[in-house]
C-alpha cells in the first residue's frame, strides 16, 4: 500500500510539472505572438499613413516627386518614395513603408492623370432653363459647374458634385435628388481651354493629322479608317495601327464628318472657330464588340470637338443613332442639328458619357411627349472610371487606380 502510495505521488508530480513546463511555454508563445502581432499591426498602420501623408502632397501639387525620407514617427519610422513607371503617360507609383519593433510593412499605390472621360455627364453651364426630372437616370460620375435644377427625385447612380447649389423646382421634399453614390457641393473642376493642344502634338507625332481642309469626311471600317474631303470625293483608305499607332485623328481647322463601327482604341478630335471645329455625326459611329453585351470588349471612342458635336438632320438619323463613344465638347455642347424642326428621329442610344460646356437640345417636348427630334437613352460605360480613349483631355489632377497593401 505505502510503494503504492509513492507511485502515484511520483506520477502526479511528474505530471504536474509536465502541465506546468507546457503551461510556461504557451504563456510564452502567447506573450511572444501578441507582440509580433502588435508589431504588424503598427507597422502595417504607419506604413497607411505613410501613403496618406505623400497622397496628400500629391493630391496638393501633380508634380511632387520628393518623396518621404526616412523619418520617426509614433515610435517607428515611415518612409515613401515615387518611382515613374510611364514619363509619357504620367503613371505613377507611391511606395510606402512603415518599421515598427523590427517589422517593415509596405503600401504600394499607382496613380494616373484624371481624365474627363470618366464622367457620364459634365457640364460648365446647363443652359439656364433645362430640368433634371424624374424620369432622368445618370449611372455613372455627375459633375457640373452650374446651379442643379432638379425636378421630382432624379437619379444618380454614381458620385455627383456640383460647384453651385441645388435649385428644386417645388420644394426639397417633392424634388430632392436620389443620391446613391454620394453628393458633393462647392467642387471646382473648371474645363480647360487648351484640351486639345497635346492631341494635336500627339497626332503629328505618331497619329493621322489632316490640316489645309475645309472638312473631313471620316468612316471607321473596324481598324481601317476611310477618308475624303468633300462629299463628292473618292476615299482613301489606311490601316490604322500602321498609320496611326498612336491613335490619335486630329482635324486642323475643320469641320469633321464620323461614321462606322470602331475596333481598338483611338480619338478624333478637330480644332478651329467660328463654323470649324464642329463635329457631325452623319449615322452610327459604335465599337466593333458592344461593352455592355461583352465585358471583354476593349474598343474605345473619344470624339473631342473645340466647338460642338451634333447630330446631323439626314436621313440614316431619322430613326434612332447608337453612339458608342465618350464625347467632349470644349466650348459648345452635345447636342441634334435643327432639333426643333427635324421630324421625331427615335432615340440616341449613347454607350459612353457627355462632357461639354453648355448643354444642348436634342428635340422638343409637349404634353403628348416628343414633338421633334430624339428622345436619350444613355448608358455609362463603366471602363472609363479606369481607362480612357488615347490623350483624351484631363482634368489637370491625379487619381488612384489601385492600392495594393
Amino acid at each position: 500500500m505505502g510503494k503504492m502510495t509513492l507511485y502515484l505521488v511520483i506520477g502526479f508530480s511528474l505530471l504536474y510539472m509536465i502541465i506546468g513546463n507546457n503551461s510556461n511555454r504557451m504563456s510564452s508563445e502567447t506573450v511572444r505572438n501578441m507582440a509580433d502581432y502588435n508589431a504588424n499591426t503598427v507597422a502595417h498602420s504607419l506604413a497607411v499613413s505613410a501613403a496618406n501623408l505623400a497622397c496628400n502632397e500629391m493630391f496638393l501639387d501633380n508634380n511632387w516627386t520628393k518623396g518621404i525620407s526616412k523619418t520617426d514617427f509614433l515610435d517607428g519610422e515611415i518612409e515613401a518614395n515615387i518611382v515613374i513607371l510611364n514619363a509619357l503617360k504620367n503613371i505613377r507609383k507611391l511606395v510606402a513603408t512603415g518599421t515598427y519593433g523590427g517589422v517593415t510593412k509596405t503600401v504600394e499605390v499607382i496613380f494616373q492623370p484624371s481624365k474627363f472621360s470618366k464622367f457620364a455627364y459634365y457640364s460648365v453651364s446647363e443652359g439656364g432653363s433645362i430640368w433634371w426630372t424624374g424620369n432622368d437616370t445618370v449611372w455613372g460620375p455627375f459633375h457640373t459647374q452650374d446651379y442643379m435644377r432638379v425636378y421630382r427625385h432624379p437619379v444618380f447612380y454614381g458620385k455627383a458634385s456640383t460647384k453651385k447649389k441645388l435649385i428644386y423646382y417645388t420644394n426639397k421634399n417633392k424634388d430632392k435628388p436620389r443620391f446613391f453614390g454620394g453628393f458633393e457641393q462647392g467642387v471646382d473642376l473648371p474645363l480647360p481651354t487648351d484640351g486639345l493642344d497635346p492631341m494635336k502634338t500627339s497626332a503629328q507625332n505618331d497619329g493621322l493629322f489632316f490640316t489645309g481642309h475645309d472638312s473631313v469626311y471620316i468612316t471607321f471600317v473596324q481598324d481601317s479608317l476611310k477618308f475624303r474631303f468633300a462629299y463628292s470625293d473618292k476615299d482613301s483608305t489606311v490601316h490604322l495601327p500602321s498609320v496611326a499607332p498612336g491613335g490619335v485623328i486630329f482635324a486642323e481647322n475643320s469641320i469633321m464628318r464620323l461614321k462606322g463601327t470602331v475596333k481598338g482604341q483611338y480619338s478624333v478630335a478637330c480644332s478651329g472657330t467660328g463654323g470649324k471645329g464642329n463635329i457631325y455625326l452623319d449615322d452610327d459611329i459604335v465599337y466593333t464588340q458592344d461593352p455592355l453585351k461583352n465585358k471583354n470588349s476593349t474598343d474605345l471612342l473619344g470624339i473631342v470637338a473645340k466647338n460642338k458635336v451634333l447630330i446631323t438632320d439626314n436621313a440614316p438619323n431619322h430613326s434612332d443613332i447608337n453612339i458608342h463613344a465618350s464625347i467632349y465638347s470644349e466650348d459648345g455642347g452635345f447636342g441634334a442639328q435643327n432639333y426643333s424642326s427635324r421630324p421625331i428621329s427615335g432615340n440616341i442610344n449613347l454607350i459612353g458619357g457627355i462632357i461639354q460646356h453648355t448643354r444642348q437640345a436634342v428635340g422638343t417636348f409637349g404634353s403628348g411627349g416628343i414633338k421633334s427630334g430624339f428622345a436619350k437613352r444613355y448608358k455609362y460605360d463603366e471602363r472609363f472610371m479606369l481607362i480612357s480613349p488615347p490623350m483624351f483631355p484631363g482634368t489637370g489632377g491625379l487619381e488612384i487606380v489601385s492600392w495594393y497593401e
